[in-house]
């Protein structure tokens, strides 16, 4: 009997070692205007390690906090601002230690040539895309500069609110407004609207994208391997590619 229960033994290590083992998925919730970087990034870092999947989630920062807030599945959380970050660090949700900031952007007005120059050309206008304030970053310092450039009663009916930074973009690249309040690496990506001017640094926060790992993503060994990863040099180069700032 010992020898049979050996041979068992022996023989479920066996299977044990000829299994491979299955890493587990990574989820990201990511801010709109990262889109395009975090698909490079994620294509980069699969390509070297094939047995880690990835399910991303991009939107504005504010209903992805919300979404995270409500359960969804969330290893990974970049935001277009400290707010939201914050607003899940204060619920628990994400590990305070390791918030950081992944990269930086400035905001910009683009649309057809010709349409404008500065935030005042704005008031003669008909239609122009800004993010929900409520939870669009890109809104927020949008509605902020125009409040401080003193414009925002006179421009607040011609606003057209979209749900995210890239559904801005949109509507001025399909000319279904006069110009839109994007992120600057937004706009370099456009194929018709163009940056028309770029909002002045006084008037709005500097915009900051906070990353960090999520209480479910701390106890994930493959999203803190990705998370580092997102630190080093592969990531930087990607960032400087597509227009952000590292500092």
């Amino acid at each position: 009997m010992k020898i049979v229960a050996k041979m068992t033994t022996f023989l479920i290590c066996l299977l044990l070692l000829a299994t491979p083992v299955l890493a587990g998925e990574i989820n990201l919730s990511v801010a709109a205007s990262l889109k395009d970087v975090i698909n490079e990034l994620t294509d980069g870092y699969a390509g070297k390690n094939p047995a880690v999947t990835f399910v991303k989630n991009y939107g504005a920062s504010g209903a992805l906090a919300k979404q995270i807030e409500n359960g969804a599945p969330a290893d990974i959380f970049v935001s277009a601002n400290l707010e939201w970050m914050e607003y899940l660090r204060g619920r628990k949700l994400v590990e305070r230690a390791t918030i950081g900031t992944f990269a930086y952007n400035s905001l910009v007005f683009a649309g057809a040539p010709g349409k404008a120059t500065s935030l005042k050309d704005l008031v003669k206008l008909d239609r122009i895309a800004i993010g929900s304030p409520k939870s669009v970053p890109a809104g927020e310092y949008a509605t902020e500069a125009l409040r401080k450039a003193g414009i925002d009663k006179q421009v607040e009916k011609k606003l057209v609110m979209a749900k995210d930074v890239r559904e801005c973009l949109m509507y001025a690249e399909r000319g279904e407004v006069d110009g839109a309040f994007v992120y600057r690496t937004d706009a370099l990506l456009a194929k018709q609207a163009k940056i028309l001017f770029t909002v002045p640094q006084g008037l709005y926060p500097r915009v900051a994208y906070p990353m960090g790992l999520t209480t479910a993503g701390a106890r994930n060994r493959d999203a803190e391997a990705f998370y580092r990863y997102l630190q080093g040099s592969d990531a930087k180069a990607v960032l400087t590619r597509y227009g952000f700032a590292l500092q």
